[in-house]
C-alpha cells in the first residue's frame, strides 16, 4: 500500500511571485504549504513555527544574515527538531548552509523539489533516531567512499543524492565518530573492517 501522508511545509520567502510558484508546484503533491511568509513577517514565521506544526520548513537563508557568525538554529532553539530546506536563488558556501538539512533552488524542477525534500525529512529522522553514536548504512556506505577518497559530488552521484545531503551525512558521521579528518576517517574505516587496504589503490 502507497505511503499517503502528507507534509506540511511551512515557507519563508520574501518574493510573492516564488511563493506562488512554490505553493503551485507542490499542490499535487505530498507536501502540503500550509503557510508562507514574506521578508517583513520573517520574524514572526519563525516564533510560529511550532504553533504551526509543520514537518518543513522552507527559507530563504539572506533573510537571517545567512554566512554570518550566528547559526539560524542557535537564534531559534526550538528548530532543532525541524526539517530545514534552504529556499536559495545563488550559490552559497558549506558554512553558509550549516544549519540546513537541504538546499533547493529556484532553478530545480518539481520532481527535484519533491526528491530534495523527501531525502531532507530522511536524514533528519535518521539523524533524530539514533540516540546512541552507531552509523546507520547510509552513514556507512557514504565514510566508505570518503575513505576511498571519493570527492562529495562523486558520492552524490553514486547515491544518487544531492551534495548538500551527503555533507548532512558527513556531519552526522563527524559528530558520531568525533573524527574531523579524511585521514582519520579513513583509519576508523580500516580498523572498523569497513574497508581493506586493497579498497583504497
Amino acid at each position: 500500500m502507497a505511503d499517503t501522508r502528507r507534509y506540511r511545509v511551512l515557507v519563508v520567502e520574501p518574493s510573492e511571485v516564488v511563493l506562488a510558484g512554490l505553493c503551485a508546484l507542490l499542490s499535487d503533491s505530498e507536501f502540503e504549504v500550509i503557510d508562507c511568509y514574506s521578508a517583513d513577517n520573517a520574524e514572526v514565521a519563525m516564533g510560529r513555527i511550532t504553533t504551526l506544526g509543520a514537518d518543513v520548513v522552507m527559507v530563504n537563508p539572506m533573510l537571517f544574515g545567512c554566512g554570518g557568525r550566528t547559526s539560524l538554529r542557535a537564534m531559534y532553539p526550538h528548530l532543532q527538531s525541524v526539517v530545514l530546506v534552504a529556499l536559495t536563488y545563488q550559490l552559497y558556501g558549506e558554512d553558509a548552509l550549516r544549519d540546513y538539512n537541504e538546499c533547493v533552488t529556484i532553478y530545480d524542477s518539481r520532481v527535484q523539489i519533491c526528491r530534495k525534500l523527501r531525502n531532507a525529512i530522511a536524514t533528519h529522522s535518521e539523524s533524530e533516531s539514533s540516540d546512541g553514536y552507531e552509523l546507520s548504512d547510509r552513514e556507512r556506505d557514504i565514510l566508505i567512499s570518503v575513505a576511498k577518497g571519493k570527492t562529495n559530488k562523486e558520492i552524490a552521484d553514486e547515491c544518487n543524492i544531492s551534495i548538500h545531503t551527503v555533507i548532512t551525512h558527513r556531519k552526522n558521521i563527524t559528530r558520531k565518530t568525533g573524527i574531523k579528518t579524511i585521514a582519520g576517517l579513513t583509519i576508523y574505516a580500516l580498523l572498523n573492517n569497513m574497508i581493506t587496504e586493497v579498497d583504497m589503490e
